[in-house]
């Protein structure tokens, strides 16, 4: 079961909804893209299944989504409205930041600043469509935290193939930006939800709890 409460940020009023565990050993804070919102598939999957495996997820709803905007509103307001969210929860456990897209990025900005002790990518835009040139690798190196970045196979921004070696890859098989896969491939939607909640799920106990940062309850 989810609860939901607005906060103000600089950039106005945004919506945290916080699915809990009843036992919570690290809490996951994740924004979403700049054409969407907390409602797509590999967030909401996260939220059902995480709580019941010791780990709290609460969802961010940017201001501009909040205020029924179609269109994000700059870098730096998402990352104002994840510094206010963040100040909010005062959790007790470990804090990861993550998010999908510009989410992403966002999380890699701010994650350090925050306090948390590690950020979780999903689809992270590597570089604009058809702009490999465009590098985004130094803003995804800058989070200076444990980082895993849950990809896509066909990623328009950024395939798993253009990812340095050293970084911590998830890849999901077929998929594309938003984590849809074929309609007749091998993978289905479910499966490939799975994918992105076992991958975090596994990466967050290694990373957090395996590492000393929290300890089961």
């Amino acid at each position: 079961m989810s609860t939901e409460r607005r906060i103000a940020t600089p950039a106005g009023e945004a919506r945290l909804v916080t699915s809990r565990s009843r036992h919570p050993v690290a809490t996951l804070l994740l924004s979403h893209g700049a054409g969407n919102g907390i409602d797509t598939p590999d967030l909401e999957a996260l939220a059902r299944h995480l709580p019941r495996n010791g780990i709290t997820v609460v969802r961010l709803e940017q201001p501009w989504k909040v205020a029924g905007r179609r269109i994000a509103t700059a870098p730096a307001t998402l990352d104002e409205g994840l510094v206010a969210a963040a100040d909010q929860l005062r959790v007790r456990t470990p804090l990861v930041i993550g998010g999908r897209s510009a989410g992403a990025r966002s999380a890699v900005r701010c994650a350090k600043s925050l306090g948390a002790v590690g950020c979780l990518a999903l689809a992270f835009p590597l570089h604009p469509p058809g702009r490999p040139q465009k590098s985004r690798l130094p803003e995804l190196r800058g989070a200076r935290l444990p980082t895993l970045v849950v990809q896509g196979e066909r990623d328009s921004m950024g395939r798993p193939e253009e990812f340095p070696d050293d970084v911590d890859l998830a890849v999901v098989p077929a998929a594309d930006h938003g984590f849809k896969v074929p309609v007749r491939g091998s993978l289905s939607p479910e499966e490939a939800m799975g994918i992105v909640v076992e991958a975090a799920l596994e990466w967050i106990v290694r990373e957090v709890i395996g590492a000393g940062n929290g300890s089961p309850g």
